[in-house]
């Protein structure tokens, strides 16, 4: 990992999001508590999803899938960044970066293809009611769940085979709150260009095809709720989908514009609040959409709840 007749840089150091000691405090308490509601919010939806029979459907198995990685993509972040708060520098080796930066990029780009086939589900629910059960069988499921899984694997392991081919030496000071690719490759020397185009490509490949999975499923979800006569049958279907569009609405919306943007058209003070607010403020909001707009949900909790009431 060196070259050029420079030393090379074995570990990182992490500036964190301001060096204010008084607005530390404050973001410390603020963050703490987003992520003890993460925790809490996320686990409560699987513990839910898998204590409640009438939950134990392929829409709400992604359910559970999506709050186990909203789960793993905060916490593989934000303890390091209440850490950075309390302390004046995180130093952190390289080795311990690059395990940051696939551990981000696996399950942010899981998250991805886990909410195209979300769509996908709620398009054979409503356009394929009498097939569903065919089209979206434990199989095809676990195919699913598998695909998601192995396409974020393989996103990262880019990303990640890039930066190992380039030397780091000179300034080791990363202007983040973690080790996110583009500021790590800012640091990192190289004459090769392909560090820069082939990550960007394989995140936007992937952002397109999750995007136009959703986008096609809700079109041809819109055609058929459209044909149904009643207005109950209308709200019914839409209800359905509402908790999920939202989702969809937040994530894509902060993640396309940090990896589809040109870097020339925001400050990384701009791209640190934004990542805040994907990778820490999204999976905390996540379990609270799913359970405040969706009523099988919150039927699900009010019988469980109840049971456990009776028991007790």
């Amino acid at each position: 990992m060196s070259g050029n007749n420079c030393t090379a840089v074995t570990e990182f150091i992490i500036l964190g999001l301001t060096d204010d000691p008084t607005l530390c405090v404050i973001l410390f308490v603020v963050f703490l508590g987003v992520y003890a509601i993460t925790l809490i919010g996320n686990l409560s939806i699987i513990i839910l999803i898998r204590n409640s029979s009438q939950l134990h459907t392929p829409m709400y198995l992604f359910l559970s899938h999506l709050a186990f990685v909203d789960m793993a993509y905060s916490s593989s972040v934000t303890p390091i960044m209440l850490k950075n708060f309390l302390v004046d520098k995180i130093i952190m080796p390289l080795e311990g970066c690059l395990a940051q930066m696939c551990c981000g990029a696996t399950f942010g780009t899981t998250e991805c293809f886990l909410l195209a086939v979300m769509a996908y589900d709620r398009y054979v629910a409503i356009c394929s009611p009498l097939l569903y059960s065919t089209k979206i069988s434990t199989r095809v499921c676990t195919l699913l769940l598998i695909t998601s899984y192995l396409g974020g694997c393989v996103n990262s392991w880019i990303a990640a085979g890039c930066l190992l081919n380039r030397s780091f030496c000179g300034p080791n000071e990363i202007n983040h709150f973690f080790c996110d690719y583009s500021p790590v490759l800012k640091l990192s020397y190289s004459g090769d260009n392909l560090a820069e185009i082939l990550p960007a490509a394989s995140t936007g490949l992937v952002i397109v095809i999750t995007v136009l999975v959703i986008l096609i499923s809700y079109v041809y979800i819109l055609f058929s709720v459209l044909k149904i006569r009643s207005n109950e049958g209308r709200s019914k279907a839409f209800s359905t989908c509402t908790s999920h569009l939202t989702a969809v609405s937040l994530f894509y919306g902060t993640t396309t514009f940090i990896y589809m943007m040109p870097n020339s058209s925001y400050t990384m003070d701009e791209n640190k609040v934004v990542s805040v607010f994907y990778i820490v403020v999204i999976p905390m909001l996540n379990p609270l959409i799913y359970s405040l707009r969706n009523n099988e949900v919150k039927g699900a909790l009010r019988k469980l709840m109840s049971r456990k009431h009776i028991f007790s």
